[in-house]
């Protein structure tokens, strides 16, 4: 009975402690409390960066500031964010919401439906040899990744193919880009979304906090320059 009583008493614990150590939970971003309009903090720069794809209801041109600051912006972002996924629109970011923000991170740092892998420069160079480090433009890159994951929802989760992520100065230089493209700094990308024209990608990008659009015969253009002044181009360009 004894002996029986103490593998039970195992058993129990390996259950408590295994939701704390699996995979799902170690990837997932330490929420410590609630957030609402008037918190500030790095959390609620990490809530920005994963709720800009929700800047607006249609083609605006604004875009949600990754500035630690909750103000009404990005409340506004967060009500859209939870109305996309059943959640209540209240605009306060609880532990149901803060779950759903988590599983769309993956244990590397991308996200559920992105691989990092998908950006990088088409020569062999990864996040390497472009116009600023490599751990900026991974950061660029992750940060563009939640704003395609918006995309992907609104298209009613149709897969998004990237055609062209970060390039090197070299691989930019090799397909004719500009010396100073968006895609050298990882916050740019060419992507088709399945079951969508070119045209129909660039209208849902409009509302996705993408200062620049451009539509080509086969694909669709997006970028976050406008976040980025001092990468060299500081306005829209839209369609």
């Amino acid at each position: 009975m004894k002996i029986m009583t103490k593998v039970a008493a195992v058993m129990l614990a390996m259950a408590v402690v295994f939701p704390i150590i699996g995979q799902d939970q170690a990837s997932a971003y330490s929420w410590t409390r609630n957030l609402q309009e008037g918190s500030n903090g790095a959390d609620v720069k990490e809530l920005q960066i994963r709720v800009a794809g929700w800047a607006a209801d249609s083609a605006s041109k604004t875009y949600v500031s990754t500035d630690g600051a909750f103000g009404p912006g990005t409340k506004a972002a967060v009500i859209r964010f939870q109305k996309a996924y059943g959640l209540t629109a209240d605009g306060v970011v609880g532990p149901a919401t803060q779950a759903k923000l988590n599983s769309l991170e993956a244990s590397d740092g991308s996200t559920q439906n992105f691989n990092f892998s998908e950006f990088q420069s088409k020569d062999g160079s990864g996040f390497s040899n472009g116009n600023v480090a490599a751990a900026t433009v991974k950061e660029n890159v992750r940060k563009l990744m939640y704003k395609l994951e918006a995309v992907r929802k609104k298209a009613g989760n149709s897969a998004i193919t990237v055609n062209s992520g970060f390039r090197s100065l070299s691989h930019n230089a090799s397909v004719g880009g500009a010396s100073n493209s968006q895609h050298t700094y990882g916050i740019a990308a060419d992507i088709v979304v399945g079951g969508y024209t070119p045209t129909a990608v660039a209208n849902l990008a409009k509302s996705s906090g993408f200062s620049g659009v451009i539509i080509y015969s086969t694909f669709t253009h997006v970028d976050s320059r406008v976040e980025y002044p001092s990468y060299g181009a500081s306005s829209y360009y839209w369609p």
